[in-house]
């Protein structure tokens, strides 16, 4: 046996001289976090190309190479793809959505809110935003609070920090070992030179979105938040106030943005409510509501009767619900805000006081960062591998220690 350990030793070495070792991977040039619920990684660009792994919403990639607007990435896994840049977010991104999700569950729901078909819950009240999250058909979510938002690009930081600009060289090129050649005589100006020296008159070029006349186009949309916490931003034209119909009928062609029950009222075997609305004329406005209205059931008439109703206002929520009735905050008409406290006793509504209050903008506008989140992320270093020469030196000497 001996005899053996000579040529088992060469032949293991030789062995292992004929592995490749592993390719080391490549430096990190940034990361980012998953922007959808489910963000497929492609093997290369073009979307044929076969998916080589999946990461779900908020799991961080590193960047390991840039293509115009897309991304080589690589997952927690180590599987390496490509993807487009707007589905990426950054470190700051994902920071102010943590936080928007935080302050939204401190603040008062607005009322339960639906929807007929399956709609997207986006990062910001943004069209291009990415969306990290779904509402089902007829599930219900709350509502929250309301914001409009131009209807452009949303502007970001880039996910890479642009590299330096070459200092150019100060040097001097030397001078031609021989003498130029003379530059030939400028041939003489035209008889018509002055003709045509005039600048024609241009045409009005076509305004873009922002000048005067030609104003941005708003959106309309609502910060919403499900049964298990998750905040995010909808357009308010696709959702509806889970109100019941039989209110929801007096609302005259305007929007329903708030709904609240004032007791419940027994009419025989019937259970009824009386409700506190909000409604608001049409889109495009920076406040939340222009009217609200008190319905009570009549226990004589066996419907609903108006026994509230103030219009031409200017409100923001939140909509706060009190022991013996409610508050709202209205514009007063000369800069400052008013939060009127109202009574409510069976039937009857009644001013109980004001006091200064502020609309509900506890939630960070589009785009606005954490401070804590600032910093740009440092390029991780490569795994390092040991060279071959390296391991068959550690291999030898582990083995005459035996």
């Amino acid at each position: 046996m001996p005899r053996l350990r000579p040529a088992i030793l060469v032949f293991l070495l030789l062995g292992m001289a004929a592995c490749r070792s592993g390719e080391p991977r490549a430096l990190a040039i940034g990361e980012a976090f998953a922007g959808p619920a489910v963000l497929s990684i492609r093997q290369d660009i073009p979307l044929q190309s076969p998916v080589v792994a999946t990461v779900k919403h908020g799991e961080r990639l590193e960047i390991v190479q840039r293509r115009r607007r897309f991304m080589k990435v690589r997952t927690p896994t180590g599987a390496e793809g490509w993807t487009e840049d707007h589905l990426l977010l950054s470190s700051q991104e994902i920071a102010a959505l943590k936080e928007v999700e935080r302050r939204a569950l401190s603040m008062p729901s607005q009322g339960l809110a639906s929807t007929y078909d399956t709609l997207n819950v986006h990062t910001e009240p943004n069209r291009l935003a990415p969306s990290f999250l779904q509402i089902k058909e007829g599930e219900k979510v709350d509502m929250i609070a309301h914001v409009e938002s131009p209807r452009v690009p949303p502007v970001r930081k880039p996910l890479i920090p642009p590299r330096p600009h070459a200092v150019p060289s100060a040097r001097r090129r030397p001078a031609p070992k021989y003498p130029l050649p003379p530059m030939p005589a400028p041939p003489p100006l035209p008889k018509n030179w002055m003709e045509l020296s005039k600048i024609p008159a241009a045409a009005p070029e076509p305004a873009s979105p922002g000048e005067a006349g030609h104003p941005v186009p708003q959106d309309d949309w609502s910060l919403v938040r499900n049964s298990h916490g998750e905040s995010g931003w909808v357009l308010s034209g696709r959702i509806y106030m889970a109100i019941p119909d039989e209110v929801a009928q007096y609302a005259e062609g305007h929007r329903i943005t708030s709904y609240f029950s004032l007791g419940d009222v027994h009419d025989g075997d019937q259970l009824k409510h009386n409700w506190l609305w909000t409604t608001i004329s049409g889109g495009g406005q920076p406040y939340d509501f222009d009217s609200f209205r008190v319905f009570t059931w009549s226990l004589r008439r066996h419907r609903y009767e108006t026994a509230y109703i103030q219009r031409n206002v200017v409100g923001y929520f939140p909509v706060l619900m009190r022991p013996s009735g409610f508050s709202v905050c209205l514009d007063t008409g000369d800069g400052t805000r008013m939060r009127r406290s109202y009574s409510f006793l069976v039937t009857t509504v009644r001013l109980a006081g004001e006091e200064p209050c502020a609309a509900s903008g506890d939630i960070p506008a589009p785009g606005q960062m954490p401070a804590k989140a600032d910093a740009e992320p440092r390029p991780q270093a490569p795994a390092e591998h040991p060279s071959l020469f390296a391991r068959l030196r550690s291999f030898a000497r582990n083995w005459f220690k035996r």
